[in-house]
């Protein structure tokens, strides 16, 4: 049975396209068949971290949703393009990615109009089943809103990241209470850009604590991440960084 992961953080910013696009790549270089649904219709961009070319993209989610598609022929094998990248790398499994458009015309409309969440409701289901995949990642808008009410109902797992920031804490207290409200199955918090003189070891206690929540992962700030700039993805250029070990770490808890 496929296994549904919500990717969410209270506020903006806090690295969760990027933390999706790793966790995947290593389910799928473990050799299972995942795709990502990028649901921040409102930004998005996980597209670019994957190399995916604007101008090659026919059909996004916006496309399914406003009935011009069935949603699977808005899913691209972004695998093949990190093979293409980096022909050393192994893949086992497969990744594809379902994104969001980036014309100013359908964001505007969706703020707009908004959509029928029981369309992407069926949308995210048929995905599961047409295309066989182990695993569903859905990288979903900061905040409380209904697309992140809807992808929250519906998966087995949710995954909330959060800076050691004082605003980030408050509103994860907000994601917390709504998740346990919605009675997700398994909920893990994810600290990311953590400064690497932190006491982790503390730093994991104390959000823990905070929250009654696991803390699956401690990721640092780094250098490396900023020179990188989403051009590609981290654990692949940077296999042996501590950055990497610990979202391979993550990674597990989920396999």
């Amino acid at each position: 049975m496929a296994q549904v992961i919500s990717i969410h953080s209270f506020r903006g910013g806090t690295g969760k396209s990027n933390v999706t696009a790793n966790i995947a790549t290593i389910l799928a270089r473990s050799g299972k068949r995942v795709a990502i649904v990028d649901t921040d219709i409102q930004s998005p961009g996980i597209h670019v971290l994957f190399g995916l070319d604007e101008g090659k993209i026919k059909y996004t989610l916006n496309d399914y949703l406003w009935g011009r598609c069935p949603i699977e022929k808005a899913a691209y094998d972004v695998g093949t393009l990190i093979k293409a990248k980096q022909p050393s790398t192994v893949i086992k499994g497969s990744i594809l990615l379902i994104p969001s458009s980036i014309k100013t015309s359908e964001i505007s409309r969706i703020l707009r109009e908004g959509y029928d969440a029981r369309k992407l409701n069926d949308g995210l289901q048929n995905l599961v089943r047409r295309l066989k995949l182990d695993y569903l990642l859905i990288d979903t808008h900061p905040g409380i809103n209904e697309e992140t009410l809807l992808s929250i109902i519906i998966s087995n797992v949710l995954i909330v990241i959060l800076r050691p920031d004082s605003q980030d804490y408050h509103g994860t207290a907000v994601a917390v209470d709504v998740a346990r409200k919605l009675e997700v199955p398994k909920m893990m918090l994810v600290v990311n850009k953590a400064l690497p003189s932190l006491n982790f070891d503390s730093l994991r206690q104390q959000v823990q604590t905070a929250y009654n929540t696991k803390v699956a992962g401690i990721l640092p700030v780094c250098e490396e991440m900023f020179q990188l700039a989403s051009s590609d993805i981290f654990c692949l250029r940077y296999p042996n960084h501590p950055w990497t070990q610990e979202v391979n770490a993550i990674a597990r808890q989920l396999l």
